[in-house]
C-alpha cells in the first residue's frame, strides 16, 4: 500500500515539471516570434524611447557680481575737540541723540576772550576816529597826505585784530558742523581743555560708506556708479542697495587688490561705522542672456556638454561654454539659443541619438525670475 501511493506522488511530480517545462519553451518560441515579426516590419530591433525631464534655453537678464567682505564707515565724522585753552562751562547735549547742523555742543569759559573783543573794539573806535579827524584835515589841505596813509594802516590793522579777538571768542562755542548722532561725553563741566582735547563724537549715518578690496583683474570690470548691495550678519535679511562712488587709483603692491568705496542709504540707522559687510558688487550686466538649469550640464574632461532634444525626439550630445553661474541656473555663452530644449534630468543613461520622452520640467520661482 505504501508502494502504491509513492508511485502515485512520483506520477504527479512527473506531471508538473513537464508542464513546467512545457511552460518555458512556449514563452521562448513567443519572444523569437515575436522580436522576428518586428525586424521583419522594422528591419531593426528598437528600444522604447528613455522618459527624461525636459527644460527649455530662456533669455533673461543675467548680473554678474562680485561677493566680497568690507567695513562700514560713517558718510560723515567727526571728532569734537578744543581749539583753545580754556575751561568747560557747558554741555548741553543729550548724548546718543540726533542733532542738527549749528546746535550746541559745548560751552567754554569766554570771560578772557570777552575782555579781548571789548579792548579791539576799542582801539579799532579810536582808529577810526582819528582816520577821520586826519582826514577831515586833508581833504581841507591843512594836512600832509602822509599822515592819512598812517591812520588807514592802523585803522586796518585794528580793524584785523577785531577780527582775530572775535574768531577767537567764537571759538568758545563748539556747535555741531553737521546733522548726525553726537556721541557720549568724554569731559565733564569744569575740565580745562587744551587744543585738541577730545569733547565728543559726531557722526552721520543717515548714509553709510563702505569699503571694500577687489582684486586688480576686476578693475577693467568695475566702474564709479556701479550698483553694490549690502547687508550684514546682524541684519542678514535687510539688504539696501548704493552706488561705488570711488576706486582708489593706487593698487596695494603687497595684495595687488584696490581699495573701492561705496555709498550706501541707511534706512533705520541700522548699519553702524565699524560693521562687517557683505557686499556684491556689480561687475557687468546683460539683458538677453541664455540660461538652463545647472541640472541639464555634465562634464567630460574639461568641457561641458548637454543632451540637445531635437524636433524628432532624439538627443544630440551639444559642447556648450558656461558663464556666470547662479543658485539654480547657468548662463550659456554659446552652444544653445533660446527656445532650444535641454534634457534636464534623467540623462545619465542617454546616448546619442537616443529616442526620448519629454516630461516637462517642473521649474522654481527663481528660473522664472530676473537674476539681478
Amino acid at each position: 500500500m505504501i508502494d502504491s501511493q509513492i508511485a502515485k506522488i512520483y506520477r504527479r511530480n512527473a506531471v508538473s515539471k513537464a508542464a513546467l517545462v512545457s511552460m518555458a519553451f512556449t514563452i521562448i518560441a513567443a519572444l523569437i516570434t515575436g522580436c522576428s515579426g518586428r525586424q521583419a516590419t522594422d528591419g531593426q530591433f528598437s528600444m522604447p524611447p528613455t522618459p527624461v525631464e525636459v527644460a527649455e534655453a530662456t533669455s533673461q537678464k543675467v548680473v554678474d557680481k562680485f561677493d566680497v567682505v568690507g567695513t562700514i564707515e560713517a558718510d560723515e565724522a567727526v571728532i569734537i575737540v578744543s581749539e583753545i585753552d580754556a575751561m568747560v562751562v557747558g554741555l548741553p547735549f543729550d548724548e546718543g541723540r540726533a542733532i542738527e547742523r549749528g546746535e550746541l555742543i559745548a560751552l567754554l569759559d569766554d570771560s578772557q576772550l570777552a575782555a579781548e573783543v571789548a579792548r579791539t573794539e576799542a582801539l579799532r573806535a579810536q582808529s577810526q576816529a582819528s582816520y577821520e579827524r586826519v582826514k577831515a584835515l586833508v581833504d581841507q589841505g591843512a594836512g600832509p597826505l602822509q599822515d592819512l596813509d598812517n591812520v588807514a594802516a592802523s585803522l586796518k590793522v585794528a580793524e584785523s585784530n577785531l577780527a582775530v579777538a572775535k574768531a577767537r571768542f567764537a571759538k568758545t562755542r563748539i556747535v555741531a558742523p553737521f546733522d548726525g548722532i553726537i556721541g557720549a561725553r568724554r569731559v565733564s563741566v569744569g575740565t580745562f581743555l587744551r587744543p585738541g582735547d577730545r569733547i565728543t563724537e559726531l557722526a552721520n549715518i543717515n548714509n553709510i560708506r563702505v569699503s571694500f578690496s577687489a582684486p586688480e583683474s576686476f578693475l577693467s570690470r568695475l566702474s564709479r556708479g556701479a550698483d553694490v548691495t549690502l547687508s550684514t550678519m546682524a541684519y542678514p535679511d535687510h539688504q539696501v542697495s548704493g552706488k561705488i562712488i570711488a576706486i582708489e587709483p593706487v593698487i596695494n603692491p603687497d595684495t595687488r587688490n584696490v581699495r573701492v568705496v561705496a555709498r550706501v542709504p541707511n534706512p533705520g540707522r541700522r548699519f553702524l561705522p565699524g560693521m562687517s559687510a557683505n557686499i556684491a558688487a556689480v561687475l557687468g550686466v546683460r539683458p538677453n542672456a541664455i540660461t538652463i538649469p545647472s541640472e541639464a550640464i555634465f562634464a567630460t574632461g574639461n568641457m561641458s556638454f548637454v543632451f540637445l532634444v531635437k524636433p524628432d525626439s532624439t538627443v544630440a550630445q551639444t559642447a556648450v561654454e558656461l558663464g556666470t553661474r547662479m543658485a539654480d541656473l547657468v548662463e550659456v555663452i554659446s552652444g544653445l539659443e533660446s527656445g532650444a530644449r535641454v534634457v534636464r534630468a534623467g540623462h545619465q543613461k542617454l546616448y546619442n541619438g537616443a529616442r526620448v520622452m519629454a516630461i516637462a520640467s517642473h521649474q522654481g520661482p527663481s528660473q522664472n525670475q530676473s537674476t539681478e
